[in-house]
């Protein structure tokens, strides 16, 4: 877990004024799962493109297993698996047509059938790719960026418009790519997934690494939360514990209190609560949310200029 297999510094990839991204350093090390979050426009899809070697970055360095992906780029995708957003198939081959002209090309192949059975696809070998349901052909793009047993596989939105069995379905894969070993960079708009599998984390905004670290690390930069409802009127609320965290309470009797000491405050709110006899409704207390973060980092990160 300590070699760097994917790496990045001082990485910046500008088109005429505008700056896609700017000086993102990122590192990936063997074995793990690394994902890379954002909104649309954030520029994680241009940094996913020149990590995988579709284009060279305007400035900065970046390697693959060692490698330049875009100056070596035969030497780095042939141990590499790659999803894209889209997979450009020929439409009027069939899934079986696809996969054999897929395995004519690569030097480490996996069961194919196998595969195909995993991820629901073993009964459409036959059908041509245009026939398939785009969930079907998001299935079709991980058979192929799997198929060669690769040592990096880059995963762009693998799960958008899949129904939630065949998003398990993926995951189980995924899991199992990684306990052998496979190291993973994935971008997802589904907050969830990375907060399942992600070793270590990076939310983008407007060209730059906002946040990045491992999940606890980053939600720990956040304070927790206890939320209630008292059905009393706010007038007549006792005055809550002096040492809790900054509390809110609305006129209709919502409570929140952040807090950077979850357990201890909500001991305090508990024992308040017992002895003014008050019934808390709705009592939640929780750790910062993935969610949360990403909303925090979307409102507060300033745009890239680019340099004069």
């Amino acid at each position: 877990m300590t070699d760097i297999v994917v790496a990045a510094e001082g990485l910046r990839c500008v088109y005429g004024d505008f700056v896609a991204v700017g000086d993102v350093n990122l590192s990936v090390r063997r074995g793990e799962m690394f994902a890379l979050l954002g909104t649309n426009g954030a520029g994680k899809t241009t940094t996913m493109e020149t990590l995988e070697g579709h284009r060279a970055p305007t400035s900065g360095t970046v390697r693959v297993l060692g490698h330049d992906p875009h100056r070596d780029r035969s030497v780095v995708h042939a141990r590499c698996g790659i999803m894209l957003q889209s997979g450009g198939f020929a439409g009027d081959l069939t899934v079986r047509e696809t996969t054999r002209m897929w395995s004519g090309v690569i030097s480490r192949k996996s069961d194919v059938d196998d595969l195909l059975h995993r991820l629901d696809l073993a009964h459409r070998v036959d059908v041509r790719v245009k026939n398939l349901s785009g969930g079907e052909q998001r299935r079709l793009d991980l058979v192929l960026a799997t198929l060669g047993r690769p040592e990096v596989l880059f995963l762009d939105e693998p799960t958008t418009g899949l129904d939630p069995e065949s998003r398990q379905a993926t995951w189980e894969l995924v899991e199992e790519l990684l306990a052998d070993g496979t190291t993973v960079v994935l971008t997802t708009h589904y907050l969830e997934e990375a907060e399942r599998l992600a070793h270590r984390l990076a939310i983008m905004h407007e060209g730059r690494i906002a946040v990045e670290g491992s999940l606890a690390d980053v939600l720990g930069r956040y304070r927790a939360r206890i939320d209630f409802r008292l059905v009393t009127s706010t007038a007549a609320l006792p005055a809550l514990p002096e040492l809790l965290g900054d509390a809110d309470v609305t006129p209709d009797g919502y409570v929140t209190v952040a807090t950077e000491h979850l357990q201890a405050d909500l001991e305090r709110v508990l024992a308040w609560a017992r002895h003014h006899d008050l019934r808390l409704h709705g009592l939640a207390a929780r750790h910062a949310s993935l969610d949360e973060v990403f909303r925090d980092v979307i409102s507060t990160t300033s745009p890239l200029e680019v340099a004069a």
